[in-house]
């Protein structure tokens, strides 16, 4: 057979397999064991394990299980709630500021937890009933924290990243610092977005009550005192004096990011221990287990995911592809087009770790040979698939809502989200225009410690 006849095999199997409704790990597996057997010396077989172990032998993937135990300590405490009161208490007097208010609590939750669902979850259960009690609409309430908790996947300690760094050999520290300015972009145009909004909201509340209609909540002013402002802070401060300290030790070069993830889970420990008393071993149980759980998992979707490459790779699948695309000699711009929209078609079915590791060896030769940046290309992809967290028919962060908010009708939480998606989009074409938004700090830093 030819490349191109295996190569579409390959693929024909491996979407056949997955929509049998089998877990993406063994689904992936599976279609590269069989085309092990069919199509490479018996011989292959006997190194199947050894394989998987040394695709998942990378140091910088140990990190990954310690980032999930500083995320899952955080997650499982008050601290999200607590992050939330604060910065409500701070932001009562701006317009839409309660809005505002879970939009930097969801980007301050992310970067200190490094993961989506534990911030739509940790942030939407105080957020959501306070926005609705406060009058806003239950599908604009739903899409602010929905879109907020993608924010987890692009700042750091963003997962998604660390696997970018791996299947494309680019430095985690740059990556991690590209990722910054366009989380910045985001969390500016979702709070630009809420203040529009909910202006918007109070102008159709004051025009229906000046009519005679009935009085809106959405009108009322809160007032906070200073020292209710300056009493919300204790608890929250350890937590961002925490992120400060992760943030400086992988930076300024003091650790490495598995040392990174491992002082921030131990720290992350002692302070839940310290501020909320949760050190009991039937408080901690959640933790880890929770923790292991979601390790295991993901581990076992990088191990297939790195496997079903190599053998991609060794039938020169990808490697054709990749020289394919090179020769239609397409301009650099329909080129990340056309890749772009393929990431948003994969992620309808793919969560964002498959489609890294599956798709890297096909498209990053091109964008390299185009003349691509690729750190900030993985920061470009990261914000498709922020989008794939939120869009149907997959959208992750859809589903974590809905159950943290069961009485939102499904139709209302996705028209709440979708305006939040055009803005993403917005995001990627000044990214295009103004790359330097994501290049400037890791090219600054790196110039600084020479």
């Amino acid at each position: 057979m030819t490349t191109l006849e295996i190569g579409l095999l390959y693929g024909g199997f491996t979407l056949l397999v997955m929509f049998s409704g089998m877990p993406i790990a063994f689904s992936l597996g599976l279609v590269a064991t069989v085309f092990m057997i069919f199509f490479m010396p018996p011989a292959a077989l006997d190194t199947v394990t050894q394989n998987v172990y040394e695709e998942m032998s990378a140091i910088t993937l140990l990190s990954i299980p310690l980032f999930i135990l500083k995320g899952a300590a955080i997650g499982r405490s008050p601290a999200g709630r607590d992050l939330y009161s604060a910065l409500h208490v701070w932001m009562s007097r701006i317009p839409g500021g309660l809005g505002i208010a879970n939009i930097f609590a969801c980007a301050l939750f992310a970067a200190m937890a490094g993961s989506s669902p534990a911030t739509c979850s940790a942030i939407g259960s105080a957020g959501i009933p306070e926005m609705r009690k406060r009058g806003y609409p239950g599908g604009f309430a739903a899409g602010l924290i929905a879109a907020g908790g993608t924010l987890g996947i692009l700042l750091p300690p963003s997962i998604t990243m660390i696997l970018y760094a791996v299947a494309s050999e680019q430095s985690l520290g740059k990556l991690f610092l590209a990722g910054i300015g366009p989380a910045l972009l985001l969390v500016v145009l979702f709070a630009l977005y809420a203040a529009w909004r909910y202006s918007s909201e109070a102008r159709k509340a004051h025009a229906t009550h000046a009519k005679g209609g009935a009085h809106s909540v959405l009108l009322d002013k809160e007032r906070y005192t200073l020292s209710q402002k300056f009493g919300a802070l204790p608890r929250v401060l350890p937590f961002v004096i925490l992120l400060t300290g992760v943030m400086i030790a992988l930076y300024g070069g003091f650790a490495t990011p598995s040392e990174t993830a491992g002082l921030g889970a131990i720290l992350a420990l002692l302070l839940i221990a310290a501020i909320y008393n949760t050190w009991r071993p039937r408080q901690l149980e959640p933790i880890f287990v929770n923790t292991i759980r979601e390790s295991t998992m993901l581990m076992m979707i990088i191990g297939m995911s790195l496997f079903y490459s190599y053998v991609m790779s060794y039938l020169h699948i990808s490697q054709s592809v990749a020289e394919w695309i090179v020769a239609q000699h397409l301009s650099r711009w329909v080129l990340l087009a056309a890749i772009l929209v393929l990431v948003v078609v994969l992620g309808f079915f793919l969560p964002p770790v498959s489609i890294i590791l599956m798709t890297a060896p096909i498209i990053l030769p091109p964008l390299r040979a185009a003349g691509f940046d690729l750190v900030w290309f993985g920061v470009v992809m990261t914000i498709v698939m922020e989008m794939g967290l939120i869009h149907p028919p997959v959208g992750l962060n859809i589903f974590v809502i809905k159950n943290i908010a069961p009485d939102i009708p499904l139709g209302d939480v996705i028209w709440g989200v979708m305006p939040f998606v055009v803005l993403m989009a917005l995001a990627i074409v000044v990214l295009c225009f103004a790359p330097g938004i994501a290049l400037w700090l890791p090219d600054a830093v790196i110039t600084t410690t020479r």
